[in-house]
Formats: C-alpha cells, sequence, structure tokens
C-alpha cells in the first residue's frame, strides 16, 4: 500500500517512523546513512542530501547512492535538499549538490522535499534561475506569512515545523494561507501528528475528518497525479 487510504493521518515527513495505525507517514532517508529503503516500515519514502552531511569530498557518492535507488516504486520525491548558512558546507557546494537534486527531481517528474535555513533568498533564487520541472515542498516552516506566500507564489507547497504549529501564535499564519497548499509532520520528533491535525483543524474552524480530506487532497495532487500523467 503506497497511498494514503481514505481517514488516514499523513505525517509527510518523519525519520525511523513506526508503524502507527491510521497513520501514513512518508519516511526521508538522508543519502549519507546509505539505507536499503526495503527495510524501512512506511510505505513510501524520500531521499536527498541533506546540506548538514554534505562537503566537498562525498557528494558524488551521495548523489550516486540517490540514482541508485531513484526507480524505486516507493520513491515518491527527492531531497530533503536545501541551504543551511548556520551548518554545512560552503554555499557554493550547497548550491552545486542542489542543483544535481532538482535534475534529478526533474528526470524522474518528482517533486523535491526543501531544507531551508536562514537562506530564503537564496532558495528563491536557486528556483528562479535553475527553473524546475516538478514543485518543490518546504519542509520543517517557521516562517513569516510574507515567506510563506512568496513561496506559494512560487508555486511551492509548505509543511509546518511540528513544535511551531501547536503554539498559539501559529494561528494566524494557518488562517491566511490557501489550505491546498499545507501539509503537516512530526520530522521524527516524539510528536503525535494526530495531535497537531487537532490543533490545526481548530484553527482553520474544520473537522479533523475535514482536514484529513483537504491534506489527502493535496497529497494526491502532489505526489500521485504526477506519477500517474
Amino acid at each position: 500500500m503506497n497511498s494514503p487510504l481514505p481517514g488516514d493521518y499523513i505525517d509527510i515527513h518523519t525519520h525511523d517512523s513506526r508503524p502507527v495505525p491510521g497513520v501514513f507517514a512518508v519516511e526521508n532517508i538522508m543519502a549519507h546513512e546509505n539505507r536499503d529503503p526495503a527495510t524501512i516500515s512506511a510505505p513510501v519514502f524520500t531521499t536527498g542530501i541533506h546540506p548538514w552531511h554534505l562537503d566537498r569530498n562525498n557528494s558524488g557518492a551521495l548523489l550516486a547512492y540517490i540514482r541508485g535507488i531513484a526507480s524505486s516504486p516507493n520513491l515518491i520525491a527527492f531531497g530533503e535538499a536545501g541551504f543551511d548558512k548556520l551548518r554545512g558546507p560552503s554555499h557554493e557546494i550547497q548550491l552545486a549538490v542542489f542543483a544535481e537534486q532538482v535534475k534529478i527531481a526533474g528526470e524522474f517528474g518528482k517533486p523535491l522535499v526543501i531544507h531551508c535555513v536562514k537562506a530564503w533568498n537564496e532558495l528563491q533564487e536557486a528556483h528562479r534561475d535553475l527553473k524546475p520541472e516538478t514543485p518543490w515542498l518546504v519542509h520543517g516552516f517557521r516562517g513569516k506569512k510574507d515567506l510563506a506566500l512568496q513561496l506559494i507564489k512560487r508555486g511551492m507547497y509548505i509543511s509546518f515545523w511540528f513544535d511551531f504549529v501547536v503554539r498559539p501564535e501559529s494561528s494566524g499564519l494557518l488562517k491566511s494561507l490557501p489550505p491546498e497548499r499545507m501539509f503537516l509532520e512530526t520530522d521524527g520528533a516524539d510528536a503525535d501528528i494526530r495531535d497537531i491535525y487537532e490543533k490545526v483543524s481548530a484553527d482553520l474552524g474544520l473537522s479533523v475528518d475535514k482536514l484529513k480530506e483537504q491534506i489527502s487532497a493535496n497529497y494526491r495532487g502532489l505526489f500521485i497525479k504526477k506519477r500517474m500523467l
């Protein structure tokens, strides 16, 4: 089963997931982990080169790993990939490897999951210059409304940082964004995706079931529809 069932909670980005009834988890495999996708318990996964674990000497091996599993039927997207000004190699190295992952995502017709820390201008410049063929999903978002709308205007989707989205101050942001561009995640933390849905549904004035339907539709539109074309 590599698609969510009606009524599932979708955890769009997690690590080392464990099966939970009614929760459809998307496992992220970082290339430096060199894991065999057959060993994960989640029904689907993404894979990419995280900037924290990148340097000038290992980029070739990491890209080879991604290409080696790129044809897996349970791979729904590439990434997380992106930019981090607080940790990782120089921007030049991050950009070069990021551009390669954008290229691979285009070749296989799958979205790219984005990691971005204090490099939003660089991310938007990369989107403009690289002209990606597939959509981007920004994971772990905890920024301002204006930034979120800029990303959405570029056709991106947003998954909210699990700790940020349950705070009261996130409510205004959630209400201001189009729900068809929204996802929720745990990022492998000690958080329950069901609790996150409860809080977000209250913010949006929706029932949990309606929020499930919306995010399930978002999932189908981003991941399944494109594979069927």
